[in-house]
């Protein structure tokens, strides 16, 4: 669970406001209201419908950002709301998969000890002042949209045929690869957390000194001469 904070813009996100009723808000509205529904047909073995409703929570993703943007709706609730999304139907896959015997015990263990590991940024960042999250990485986004496409591949590849066969190896091979980013980016979030820890501790830059006010004194001549003499030509 990537931590997402009470921050500043990202470059090109425009203002960050305190909106709650925006169209963004309400497509990750609806998308949280799915989680439920999806983890029971998961474990109902519904699985076309599961895959379609995991593949409407997809474009609802896409969708709510780019609204955001192009109606410059972007809110603190919803820079929360939507990776929450995301890390709630990881999670009702996890849980849905490993009742059903699709995924290992080691795979839920190593995606639950991720979010184990960066919880205490959460209170620390709060601590200095912060709204409780640090922006997105890039490689949390890629190591989230890894883990969004290997588990609906791995929903369909406990199936028999050549094209469950097809799909089980490539989810797989999302699923390492999107297990190891999600690692990479707990030690990047750790690595910002630990610099605003030094800055904090560090304080502002002391001010420099006003400049003298009033007449000043002539440099000395003699001094002027003496420091030309002494120069090198």
């Amino acid at each position: 669970m990537s931590p997402d904070v009470d921050r500043s813009p990202e470059p090109g996100r425009g203002t960050v406001s305190g909106r709650i009723w925006t169209v963004p808000n309400a497509l990750s509205f609806a998308r949280l209201l799915g989680v439920p529904l999806f983890l029971w047909l998961v474990l109902a073995e519904a699985d076309w419908w599961a895959l379609g409703l995991l593949v409407a929570a997809g474009l609802s993703d896409w969708l709510d950002g780019k609204l955001a943007r192009m109606l410059n709706q972007t809110s603190r609730l919803g820079v929360v709301l939507d990776p929450a999304a995301d890390r709630l139907y990881i999670l009702a896959t996890l849980i849905g998969l490993t009742v059903r015997d699709i995924i290992p015990l080691w795979l839920v263990v190593l995606l639950v000890g991720r979010e184990v590991a960066i919880t205490p940024i959460v209170p620390v960042m709060r601590r200095l002042g912060y709204g409780g999250t640090l922006p997105v990485h890039f490689i949390g986004k890629a190591a989230t949209m890894c883990l969004l496409y290997a588990f609906p591949l791995l929903l369909l590849g406990g199936h028999d045929g050549p094209v469950a066969t097809g799909a089980r190896i490539i989810g797989w091979s999302f699923a390492i690869w999107g297990t190891a980013l999600y690692w990479w980016a707990a030690i990047l979030y750790w690595a910002q957390t630990r610099r605003l820890i030094i800055e904090h501790r560090a304080g502002p830059p002391e001010p420099p000194p006003d400049p003298p006010r009033g007449p000043q004194p002539d440099p000395d001549p003699s001094a002027g001469d003496q420091k030309g003499a002494e120069t090198p030509r």
